[in-house]
């Protein structure tokens, strides 16, 4: 539905508001927890700090292309391709995307994506529950 017919039928909204911000907030603070303490416990432990800074620099790029493709949908111009915003979401940018997706109400419906999407935020979850509980021996048999 686009912005026009979304403004005609109340019933519809097309963006604006954040429907139920404190619960997506507590369930982004949740999913992001695992990735930022172990994002901070190899920079402090002096491995590395690339993650760290992979996640934040890459959620950056991915919130910026999100906003891109949602104002050239709306100009009914060239989109970004979605394995782009697949591939940045798997190398780190999933917070970033995430937040775009409930900000500009962008991707949301679309089945496939939002399973796929799902599935990455989930690869890196068991990720870091392998690297900070498990001796990172699960990604070691891949």
């Amino acid at each position: 539905m686009n912005d026009s017919s979304a403004r005609n039928n109340p019933g519809h909204r097309s963006g604006g508001e954040i429907r139920n911000p404190r619960l997506k907030l507590l369930v982004f603070t949740i999913l992001c927890a695992l990735p930022l303490s172990g994002s901070l416990s190899m920079w402090l432990g002096g491995i590395s700090l690339i993650p760290l800074a992979a996640y934040g620099i890459v959620s950056v790029l991915a919130f910026l292309l999100y906003w891109s493709d949602k104002r050239k949908a709306r100009l009914d111009s060239w989109r970004t391709p979605e394995n782009v915003l697949h591939a940045v979401e798997l190398a780190g940018g999933w917070p970033g995307a995430l937040l775009a997706q409930q900000v500009f109400r962008h991707k949301t419906r679309k089945l496939s994506f939002q399973l796929l999407f799902w599935m990455i935020v989930l690869l890196h979850q068991v990720f870091w529950i392998d690297q900070l509980f498990l001796g990172a021996h699960l990604f070691a048999l891949l």
